[in-house]
């Protein structure tokens, strides 16, 4: 089987980050991968072994040459069918490049916000069939009309030989100053609105009159830097949150955390909270989206945007340590169970049979059903 693939983020996590997860798992069982990415990606770079890339210029929603430029990419690779994973420009300007090739077009959709109602029988007529990645998307589309029959839920995946408990305090000490006896709190999340990290400086007064030494680790980058940095400051948290930006050594650093939180408004599934699963960090987030497939027994959820509930369920987790590392186990447990890179892969092959009617090549069995 011959895929195309579009993903035109600019970054190596979240969606991209699967997209690569899931072309390496393709090429393992013999499939062939072709990618259309932007050339300021990572993913150019990191996908080169398992796909044939074609890296260029993308310019998101209003990048109509893109439609021109991946239809005449398709005519010449002659895919079996064409995977759309970002929104980034990739879904409508694909979709339509993908008709226009008269090939079966899928789409990946990772984000739970509601569409305008009117643009949603067009647009995805578009497309053949959607994957969900939490069944909180898959609520989503069919709340704005799409056809329950035209939508999957495949999880997204981790990469638990990578995310694993591997605590070293030790390290985390020598990088950040941080005495291992201290509590640290992490959040990953790119600094934008909905993430919600004006919630957990708002909870934090709160939970530092219980946990006076707790120090908290902001990671990620947007366009929201400068104004947390100010509002930190005016807080007078200056001393107890820093902000770490974007990391390339998560896998080591996410272990050394006692909590992950995330209070975001919507998230679609939350590869972050993955990550932190997989390492064994106990969970507070917020009850919305996909966030509650991910936080079971593992964490706390509380209502978006309940500050009070937020400081209490964080400092419950720190409270009772044996409980948070009983917590940080069942987490690593529901992610080798549900959200490994083998059933996610499985559950796309799965999808992509169903499209081609049987009549493609398969070269492996499926490891896993599409829920």
């Amino acid at each position: 089987m011959k895929i195309f693939h579009v993903e035109t983020g600019c970054h190596l996590y979240g969606g991209a980050l699967q997209v690569q997860y899931l072309m390496q798992g393709l090429a393992g069982l013999g499939h062939r991968n072709v990618l259309l990415c932007d050339r300021r990606s990572p993913l150019a770079q990191a996908a080169q072994g398992v796909a044939k890339v074609y890296a260029c210029d993308t310019r998101g929603d209003l990048d109509l040459p893109l439609v021109g430029r991946l239809w005449r990419l398709l005519r010449r690779e002659r895919p079996d069918l064409l995977h759309l994973h970002s929104r980034r420009g990739a879904d409508l300007l694909g979709g339509i490049a993908g008709r226009l090739a008269g090939l079966p077009v899928l789409l990946t959709r990772r984000v739970d916000n509601r569409e305008p109602r009117a643009l949603v029988p067009p647009k995805y007529a578009l497309f053949d069939h959607v994957v969900a990645i939490s069944q909180g998307i898959a609520a989503v589309l069919r709340a704005d009309g799409v056809s329950a029959a035209k939508i999957s839920c495949v999880p997204s995946a981790v990469d638990t030989d990578v995310y694993r408990p591997q605590r070293d305090r030790a390290w985390l000490a020598a990088e950040t100053g941080i005495a291992p006896q201290q509590p640290v709190i992490g959040m990953v999340a790119q600094l934008i609105p909905r993430k919600g990290h004006r919630y957990l400086l708002a909870a934090l007064p709160a939970l530092l009159a219980r946990h006076p030494a707790a120090q908290v680790l902001l990671l990620g980058r947007g366009p929201l830097q400068a104004q947390l940095q100010a509002d930190i400051a005016a807080q007078g948290l200056a001393e107890r949150v820093r902000m770490l930006g974007f990391r390339d050594d998560l896998p080591r650093l996410l272990p050394c955390l006692d909590l992950l939180v995330h209070p975001a408004e919507r998230e679609g599934l939350g590869v972050s909270l993955l990550q932190a699963a997989a390492c064994g960090v106990p969970i507070v987030a917020s009850d919305a989206g996909g966030m509650p497939e991910v936080v079971q027994e593992n964490g706390h959820l509380v209502p978006p945007g309940d500050v009070a509930a937020l400081a209490a369920a964080m400092a419950c987790v720190l409270d009772q340590p044996a409980q948070a590392a009983r917590m940080g186990e069942l987490g690593r447990a529901l992610v080798q169970r549900r959200f490994s890179v083998a059933a996610m892969v499985a559950g796309n092959l799965a999808v992509y049979r169903k499209l081609l009617g049987g009549h493609a090549a398969v070269s492996q069995p499926e490891l896993a059903t599409v829920e």
